[in-house]
């Protein structure tokens, strides 16, 4: 076996296509999101297809801390800790103004995108030290870099993770512990159906007329950095649709720009 990979937010989108194909490459899995009915339902399928593997879940909210730990504490309990992790959960709430949002919109995403990775990190980490040696995939974003109007706190989250990210990497090089940040761009997922509070019009405004990535595009990127020599590691990759050079500007599919 190649290891055991705990993903957050495996439910669906980044999470749930990066599940499938880390069960392709022979990888054992611990799947954790906050819907345990659609955890239960690709832990079964996957374990229908790929017999060969270990696959478990365990229902998780990154935001509870007390939560996050013990999960933890049960994997240890039963030897399935695992020596990578992919924090994946994250989310985007809103695109308002700074003076027009919901601040309940702010603590959502501080909370899952920044103090969540942080946890999921926390209590991890001292069990890869003791191994010395260990993966972090940070599923973070191409506004880690950059800024747009109406995306201040989402943009901050991302800047923090990837402060967060490089920190670690000063952090943990004495323990032979791999740490990867994979910045996506436009994916078409429930990312957008999620910020926009469940308007499935708007939502799919996003991705009209474009031809945006795919989850698994994101998942293909994770297995490669994955499955690097061990000494290799890529710190940081970029990952866009061929139609899209930043934040906000894309090409339609005929031909002219937006954003």
């Amino acid at each position: 076996m190649k290891g055991r990979v705990l993903i957050t937010g495996a439910t669906s989108g980044i999470g749930a296509a990066t599940a499938r194909r880390l069960a392709q490459e022979g990888y054992d899995l611990i799947l954790t999101g906050r819907r345990a009915d659609r955890l239960a339902d690709l832990t079964t399928e996957l374990r229908s297809n790929y017999k060969q593997i270990s696959i478990d879940y365990a229902p998780l909210d990154v935001r509870d801390e007390a939560q996050v730990k013990s999960v933890y504490e049960n994997l240890e309990r039963n030897h399935k800790m695992p020596d990578i992790l992919i924090n994946n959960a994250g989310l985007a709430a809103g695109l308002a103004t700074v003076d027009e949002a919901l601040t309940e919109d702010w603590n959502r995403m501080i909370d899952t995108n920044v103090k969540g990775a942080l946890y999921m990190c926390k209590f991890l980490i001292p069990y890869l030290k003791r191994q010395n040696r260990g993966h972090i995939v940070q599923m973070s974003s191409v506004v880690s870099r950059e800024v747009y109007a109406g995306g201040s706190v989402y943009s901050a989250t991302k800047h923090a993770l990837d402060a967060i990210h490089r920190s670690l990497r000063l952090e943990l090089l004495p323990w032979n512990i791999r740490l990867t940040s994979i910045n996506p761009g436009l994916v078409e997922t429930e990312f957008s159906l999620v910020r926009f509070h469940g308007d499935a019009q708007r939502a799919q405004s996003v991705y009209s007329d474009i031809k945006p990535l795919q989850a698994e595009d994101v998942a293909d990127a994770v297995a490669y950095c994955l499955g690097l020599p061990a000494h290799v590691n890529i710190p940081e990759l970029h990952i866009t649709a061929a139609c899209q050079a930043s934040a906000t500007r894309v090409r339609k599919e005929d031909g002219s720009l937006r954003g």
